[in-house]
């Protein structure tokens, strides 16, 4: 069993899926579990920031992971893997009318190792021009003409028609249609300084995280609430209900073989390095009483 008196440096985003995966964890909810001490950031901040090796404990992109394994191990849960629920390519209205018509066009996009402008990038067949911003910075950006499209995730999901934009492709649908598989989008790291045994303990602990959320939603709320983007409380929900299902609780294997199908396909349209090999924390802890 754990003890409190080891500390873990752990990096994750404000959007809603991970706050609420991790909320009773780094808010002391959960008997016996480890001590966490949080940064939470942007997830292209996130990205740079495990290039660095920064934190113990990380939610990075899988488009990120593969120039992370030389420091870094995947864990199997906290991460965001399923299905419907890819990033989208939005514009404005009547502007581009395909996915091929982006190919000459200028695209916002969240970050050169986000998982969102790998998938866009295989779908292309091709590198596009494109304009690295945060996030939440696109919507705006595609909507008053800064660029003819933009690349977005998480909330902006849910909010892009608000700005009257229309959606030009769904990269999560390519996905699906190319491959019959989930789409991985984000992950959870563990750093080689943390032991096989302590990681697999924590990844445990990050499961009893997320089932506390799952049976006790009123504990966790007013966290999520603090630190989301969207302050609407049925996108916050929207959001969680589409983002958080049973890959974060454990990838499985037709999980893993999504991950190693994205970084084959990214190994061969050159994106990622030749020998890229999946690190994984493979055995589990038993379930906390």
């Amino acid at each position: 069993m754990l003890t409190k008196k080891q500390t873990y440096t752990l990096a994750y985003s404000p959007c809603p899926n991970d706050t609420y995966i991790f909320a009773a964890l780094t808010n002391g909810m959960l008997r016996d579990a480890p001590e966490v001490r949080v940064h939470l950031a942007d997830i292209e901040e996130l990205n740079e920031a495990a290039a660095r090796a920064e934190y113990a404990l990380t939610k990075v992109s899988y488009g990120a992971i593969p120039f992370l394994m030389r420091d870094y191990r995947l864990l199997r849960a906290g991460g965001a893997l399923g299905r419907g629920c890819g990033p989208l390519v939005v514009t404005r209205p009547g502007e581009i009318s395909s996915l091929d018509a982006l190919k000459d066009k200028r695209i916002a996009i969240p970050g050169e190792r986000t998982t969102a402008f790998m998938l866009l990038q295989l779908a292309l067949g091709m590198r596009p021009a494109t304009v690295q911003m945060r996030f939440d910075r696109i919507i705006p950006a595609v909507a008053n003409g800064e660029v003819d499209a933009g690349l977005i995730i998480h909330e902006s999901r849910f909010t892009y028609p608000d700005a009257g934009l229309v959606s030009v492709a769904d990269l999560g649908e390519w996905w699906e249609r190319a491959t019959n598989m989930p789409i991985p989008l984000g992950g959870i790291l563990v750093r080689n300084d943390v032991d096989d045994a302590r990681a697999a303990e924590i990844n445990d602990a990050i499961r009893t995280s997320l089932r506390f959320a799952r049976e006790r939603e009123t504990r966790v709320m007013p966290y999520i609430r603090e630190h989301a983007f969207e302050m609407n409380d049925d996108v916050m929900r929207k959001h969680i209900e589409l983002y958080v299902n049973g890959y974060s609780e454990d990838l499985g294997d037709d999980g893993v073989a999504a991950i190693n199908e994205l970084f084959r396909r990214a190994r061969d349209a050159d994106i990622i390095p030749s020998d890229t090999a999946l690190r994984i924390i493979l055995r589990q802890a038993q379930d906390r009483s």
